[in-house]
């Protein structure tokens, strides 16, 4: 993919990450991924079961995550986390249970119906320490060290601009604060045919 993108690039990859979302907020993750996701996604990717006992299926069936970040580390009760990228929330949700009542967990994603979607699934839970809001990974709406951990689930990859991205993610991390991160990584150049192709960014 080439480094430098046009104006009309980058709207278009704008566009096209928010339209595939939205599609996956209103028609499931059935519609868009060829890895598993749901419940079978999260085992797979070595999710512990007794992390996720605590949450419907309903609720599971919307996880489209691309790894497990809770496998980096461990989360305490108490912490503030924040979930960028959160998606439909399912991380969120789990990061709730680990820090308790005590904690606080806020997700933030570009797409307003995925936000929308977390939100319902969070409705069907009893998390008050929980909240998503829309919001850009490369302009995260907090103030400095706000938290003792970001996470992130195959986001990273999708951002335009990556070392802001990851600025951001450091700025609002207290000192001594942790950043888990779950992504996919290109790990051989693409063939000519499709190096240029915009859509690769949300396909």
């Amino acid at each position: 993919m080439k480094t430098e993108l046009t104006d009309r690039d980058i709207r278009a990859i704008r566009e096209g990450i928010r339209g595939k979302y939205a599609q996956v907020a209103a028609a499931g993750t059935g519609c868009c991924f060829q890895y598993p996701t749901g419940k079978e996604g999260m085992l797979s990717q070595g999710y512990p079961p007794q992390l996720l006992q605590h949450l419907p299926d309903e609720v599971l069936a919307s996880f489209c995550g691309v790894g497990n970040p809770f496998s980096l580390g461990p989360i305490h009760p108490g912490e503030a986390v924040l979930d960028v990228g959160c998606g439909a929330g399912v991380d969120s949700l789990v990061a709730a249970h680990l820090v308790g009542p005590a904690g606080r967990v806020i997700g933030v994603d570009v797409t307003a119906e995925m936000i929308a979607k977390a939100r319902s699934n969070l409705e069907r839970l009893d998390l008050p320490q929980v909240s998503f809001q829309v919001g850009e990974a490369e302009s995260l709406p907090f103030p400095d060290n706000d938290f003792d951990l970001v996470i992130s689930n195959g986001v990273l990859n999708l951002t335009l601009n990556k070392e802001q991205a990851l600025e951001e993610a450091y700025r609002v991390l207290k000192p001594g604060g942790r950043f888990m991160v779950a992504d996919q990584l290109l790990v051989a150049a693409l063939p000519p045919e499709l190096a240029n192709n915009v859509a690769n960014w949300y396909q």
